[in-house]
C-alpha cells in the first residue's frame, strides 16, 4: 500500500514515516509540505492514501483534498487534524475524504485507519463524526432540502437516519430486525441515490436535509 504523507511540519512527517515504513504492507512513497506539494505528488505517485494534514499554508489540506479526489477517484484521503472538533474536518469530508483522525492517535489506530480507507470504507469514529456535524453542519430552510431525497424509499429515509445516527450495517439490520446483506443493498442503492461515496458524506447530507438535528 502506497502512501503519501502531508504536513508542513517535518517532524510530524518523519513521525508518520516511522510508523508505516514499519508495516511490512505499508510503503510511505512521498513527502508534500502544503497543499500543491500534495496535490503535484499525488498525480506524478499516484498513492493508495494521502495522510493530509487540513492545517497548511497556502493551499490548504481541504482545498487540496477537493482537487485530489476529483482529478484522481483511485486516491482516497485519509485527514488530519490537532482538533477533535474542527469545522475543516467537515470541510474535507464535504470535499471527498475518506476519514479522519486526530493527530494524537495512537500508532495502532492510524495504521488501522490507513488500511480501513484503502479497503473504501470511512475511518471515522460514528459517534465523533456525528458530534462533528451536529456541532458544525446548520439546517437549512426546507425550500432547500436536497431533490435527491425525493428519490429514496421510506426504508432508505429510515437507514439513513440511522447512519446519520452512528449506526453500523450490524446495528441496522438489528434495529430493523433484517439481515446484514440485506442493509448492505440498501446502504448501495441509498448511496447511489443521494450522490455519495461514504457513511460520512451520507450524514452531511441526513443533517443538511433536517432528517435529523443535533442532539438527537
Amino acid at each position: 500500500m502506497r502512501i503519501l504523507l502531508a504536513d508542513d511540519h517535518a517532524l510530524v512527517r518523519m513521525g508518520f514515516r516511522l510508523m508505516l515504513d514499519a508495516q511490512p504492507d505499508l510503503d510511505v512513497v512521498g513527502e508534500a509540505a502544503d497543499g500543491e506539494q500534495a496535490v503535484e505528488l499525488s498525480r506524478r505517485l499516484r498513492p493508495d492514501v494521502v495522510l493530509m494534514d487540513l492545517h497548511m499554508p497556502g493551499l490548504d489540506g481541504v482545498r487540496a483534498t477537493e482537487q485530489i479526489t476529483a482529478e484522481l477517484p483511485g486516491v482516497r484521503v485519509l485527514a488530519l487534524s490537532t482538533f477533535d472538533l474542527d469545522e475543516n474536518v467537515v470541510a474535507a469530508l464535504r470535499a471527498g475524504a475518506d476519514g479522519f483522525l486526530p493527530k494524537d492517535v495512537s500508532p495502532e489506530e492510524l495504521i488501522e485507519g490507513v488500511r480501513v480507507v484503502h479497503r473504501g470504507e470511512s475511518a471515522v469514529a460514528p459517534r465523533l463524526l456525528t458530534r462533528l456535524i451536529g456541532t458544525f453542519v446548520r439546517t437549512p430552510p426546507p425550500r432547500q432540502t436536497p431533490v435527491a431525497l425525493a428519490g429514496l424509499t421510506e426504508r432508505e429515509r429510515e437507514i439513513l437516519v440511522l447512519i446519520a445516527r452512528g449506526r453500523s450495517n450490524a446495528e441496522i439490520a438489528e434495529d430493523l430486525a433484517v439481515s446484514p446483506s440485506t442493509v448492505k443493498n440498501h446502504v448501495t442503492n441509498l448511496f447511489a441515490k443521494i450522490g455519495v461515496r461514504d457513511r460520512a458524506q451520507a450524514v452531511i447530507v441526513a443533517y443538511e436535509a433536517g432528517l435529523i438535528h443535533p442532539g438527537e
